[in-house]
């Protein structure tokens, strides 16, 4: 009997239909199983929170946050009507749902009358998405004849960082966690994407955080694979929005996922899935609404793919900064102190480039961050050693990734001959000693061709 554990998304617990579906699912795949659930909120429903937190800033009136509580009563409630039969079920989930919109409503009123939104009262706030659902997915299960039971994310032993919005779990988490769960009585159902600090503050992974609580699970218990559901098909060649003949990928390796979800693969976030890669734990990507699709399998060493290339991404919302001077040749330090200067500043840094004369040093940053990141670096440079710091914000980051790609000549002169063929020009290029992933940044404007003729050069659309 093999031990998963398996995340679903908010599409795939967007209401009380589909709760059901994931209940049914997972009492299918129980019947050979041992298994844990991580839910994500219900649709939308986290957004709503946190927009609701910052209207609570502005002096907003009492009434007002009444009637969105009362929303988000509806759509909790109609879930519950819509995923479950038993009256008793019913019963005890409608009064979880009004506890805890009682307590929400009371830390709205109290940013409402203070006018101020901490990140520690953000967290709090957006728990609230995954706090709702996980006893109503629990519920379902119940409903459908299962034992189990709901755990917030602290409840089963995920002890954090005090760092709110990317919070980090502590060693003693994965410990915490096994003496929690095991033995699996039932099926558990644990809220993703949230965790508390050594002081019971409620903290929150950050961006793909539940796919995170997952992965950290998986690892704490020793789970045979953790299954991520989504809304697609694995792990797709592009994205199919830009080229509608993507392609699952039936597997690849822990460093391809990686170097995708960095640059640009919404279907994973980079530290979704350190603590799967630590005990070498197997990743498979399904979608919800095709279960027998077997997805994309992440392990390891992925299956090499003829065509060299896997995927190609693309990264919008990125500004690009240079930083010039006849001063920076032969200078020693000026990229340690660009790179402190940055880190201080609390920015991000996506891709480095620097030249062999010195004279230069382009890197791409998050374009919310380029301001913060300019006044750092004039800041830390006089102008005698740093002539010009430009920057240009209509760009996007192209990355070709595929470990096929270490080895293999002449897969550069592919992919820019491809953009020069099309006319588009390539501003900065980027690539690791570890050959897995050659990024680039074009004009915004031409990223979309920029992607369709990477797809088409490389055969991407073709079955493997």
């Amino acid at each position: 009997m093999a031990r998963l554990i398996m995340k679903f998304g908010g599409s795939s617990v967007a209401d009380g239909t589909k709760l059901r579906n994931v209940g049914q699912l997972a009492k299918d795949l129980s019947k050979d199983n041992e298994i844990v659930l991580v839910t994500s909120a219900l649709g939308g429903v986290t957004d709503d929170l946190l927009e609701c937190a910052r209207k609570s800033t502005d002096g907003c009136e009492i009434e007002e946050i009444a009637t969105f509580i009362d929303r988000l009563s509806k759509k909790h409630n109609l879930a519950v009507m819509e995923a479950t039969n038993d009256p008793q079920i019913i019963k005890e989930l409608r009064e979880t749902i009004h506890k805890r919109l009682s307590e929400l409503e009371k830390a709205y009123i109290g940013i409402c009358y203070l006018g101020e939104l901490t990140a520690r009262s953000i967290d709090r706030i957006s728990s609230y998405g995954e706090r709702l659902a996980a006893p109503i997915l629990s519920g379902v299960l119940r409903d459908l004849g299962l034992k189990s039971r709901s755990y917030t994310g602290g409840e089963i032993g995920i002890i954090t960082t005090n760092e709110y919005g990317m919070a980090r779990p502590l060693k003693n988490t994965y410990e915490r966690i096994a003496q929690t769960l095991i033995p699996l009585k039932g099926i558990p159902v644990v809220t993703g994407f949230i965790g508390e600090d050594e002081k019971g503050n409620i903290t929150t992974l950050g961006r793909g955080g539940s796919d995170f609580s997952a992965s950290i699970i998986g690892a704490a218990i020793d789970a045979d694979e953790i299954w991520f559901w989504k809304d697609t098909s694995g792990v797709l060649t592009t994205d199919p929005r830009i080229v509608p003949e993507a392609r699952n990928i039936p597997a690849i390796s822990y460093r391809e996922a990686m170097e995708m979800s960095y640059f640009g693969a919404k279907v994973l976030h980079p530290r979704a899935i350190e603590p799967a890669i630590s005990k070498g734990i197997p990743v498979r990507v399904k979608c919800t609404f095709d279960p027998k699709d077997p997805g994309t399998l992440i392990v390891k060493r992925g299956v090499p793919k003829e065509g060299v290339i896997k995927a190609v991404t693309l990264s919008n919302n990125v500004a690009f900064l240079n930083i010039s001077g006849a001063g920076m040749i032969g200078t020693p330090g000026i990229a340690a102190r660009a790179f402190t200067a940055l880190a201080n500043a609390g920015v991000n840094i996506t891709m480095i480039s620097q030249g062999s004369s010195e004279a230069n040093i382009s890197i791409v940053v998050e374009e919310n961050q380029l301001d913060a990141a300019e006044i750092a670096l004039r800041a830390e440079f006089p102008p005698e050693v740093v002539r010009d710091i430009s920057h240009n914000r209509n760009v996007s980051v192209i990355a070709t990734v595929g470990a096929g790609m270490a080895g293999t000549p002449g897969v550069a002169g592919r992919v820019f001959g491809a953009m020069g063929k099309a006319g588009i020009n390539v501003v900065m290029i980027s690539q690791g000693s570890s050959e897995h992933n050659i990024s680039f940044a074009v004009s915004a404007d031409e990223a979309k061709q920029a992607i369709l003729e990477l797809h088409k050069e490389f055969g991407l659309d073709k079955e493997t």
